[in-house]
């Protein structure tokens, strides 16, 4: 697998490409599978060769904004030229426009493109990048022998824009987790259990944390506001931007990137999660607070509607009043939000397991899936 900075398990590092990879690698690693991911130095600073199961390969990368990923794939395309792997599996479409050198250079191994998200559209990205990134969704599906969509919303725009080219929907997953009683975690932040709001996402403009803040300060609350998430690795403007616009206001809280029973807890305890993101492929966040039972307050983009079938609360992108009326509406009536969010949690149960995307998964790396052609109905309240 290429494509991935790290494994978020081996060292804090990442964002949703990053779970995805992690998660599917340890399920087909648990089916018998051997699987190779590989990642950067920053993220595996102890330079280890194996994590559960799955072995690791630490390739350098020039580690700027603009060609951390390129160089860092481009040296793992190379390497995996000499390996006897069966499949080659690229995560992201800027990873893609470089999966013809196995295409071209080793012929015996099937390579795969997931196609996580529309990233051309996200703010962080200056024109060059853009346009490169809009030439790797034409790479992602014209390159690979097997293009994967994390959504029903990308599978669509590749059967527009890419006639005749056949895309297979497989969605993120998530482990649906026990019930999670210990708040123990939570004092270090001075929250109580169903007491603030969570924003859990990366400190870029396109998670438009400044939206859930600002909407936040206009709510007459005790609650609290949590912004979990780093800031780009080179790239913390942002985060000052967000600082300023919090305005010293002591219930918004940043914490930083977190991992394990902090997260868990801090998921499993919110009253609600709180993603406006502006762009996403199919949101890994929003799938695990399904899966912990939490009503999620979401933008109404089409890869976020897909999930949500009335157990969350849409609002229309950038529509700050509109957030902070969700946001009261929780506080207002917490017996109908935990109905919500105990039916996402059947949601998550029904459709979106890791076991069942990696089964899906492999039938794609063995070339015996069957292309869909139909779509789940996208609806929201």
């Amino acid at each position: 697998m290429i494509g991935a900075k790290g494994l978020p398990g081996l060292q804090p590092v990442g964002g949703g490409v990053e779970t995805h990879v992690e998660h599917l690698a340890s399920s087909l690693v648990a089916d018998g599978h051997k699987v190779t991911v590989y990642v950067r130095p920053y993220a595996n600073p102890l330079n280890k060769k194996e994590w559960n199961g799955i072995k690791l390969v630490t390739l350098p990368s020039w580690h700027r904004k603009n060609f951390d990923a390129i160089t860092h794939v481009l040296l793992s395309s190379l390497h995996a030229l000499s390996e006897k792997y069966d499949v080659i599996h690229y995560h992201g479409i800027g990873p893609s426009t470089l999966c013809w050198i196995p295409r071209l250079f080793k012929r015996s191994s099937r390579v795969v493109v997931t196609f996580h998200s529309r990233d051309q559209f996200h703010e962080k990205w200056g024109l060059f990048a853009r346009m490169y990134l809009a030439l790797g969704e034409w790479t992602a599906v014209r390159f690979p022998h097997a293009t994967i969509a994390v959504s029903h919303s990308i599978q669509k725009l590749c059967s527009i824009m890419f006639k005749n080219r056949v895309t297979y929907y497989i969605p993120n997953g998530v482990y649906l987790p026990e019930k999670i009683s210990g708040v123990g975690e939570l004092k270090q932040f001075g929250v109580e259990p169903g007491q603030y709001f969570l924003h859990l996402a990366r400190l870029v403009p396109h998670k438009a944390q400044d939206d859930t803040i600002k909407a936040f300060l206009s709510l007459d609350t005790k609650d609290k506001l949590v912004i979990a998430g780093a800031a780009s690795f080179d790239d913390v403007s942002y985060l000052e931007q967000l600082k300023k616009l919090a305005n010293n206001d002591p219930r918004i809280i940043f914490t930083g990137h977190l991992g394990g029973a902090t997260l868990k807890q801090l998921i499993a305890h919110c009253r609600a999660i709180v993603s406006p993101s502006r762009s996403e492929g199919l949101s890994v966040v929003i799938l695990e607070a399904m899966s912990y039972g939490r009503i999620v307050i979401m933008s109404d983009i089409p890869e976020n509607l897909e999930l949500i079938d009335h157990s969350g609360i849409a609002v229309p992108v950038g529509d700050v009043q509109a957030l902070t009326n969700a946001m009261r509406w929780t506080i207002e009536n917490p017996k109908l939000a935990d109905e919500r969010g105990a039916r996402a949690r059947e949601i998550i149960k029904r459709l979106y397991s890791w076991e069942t995307v990696a089964r899906r998964v492999e039938k794609v790396y063995k070339n015996q899936m069957e292309p869909e052609n139909s779509y789940i109905r996208m609806s929201h309240s």
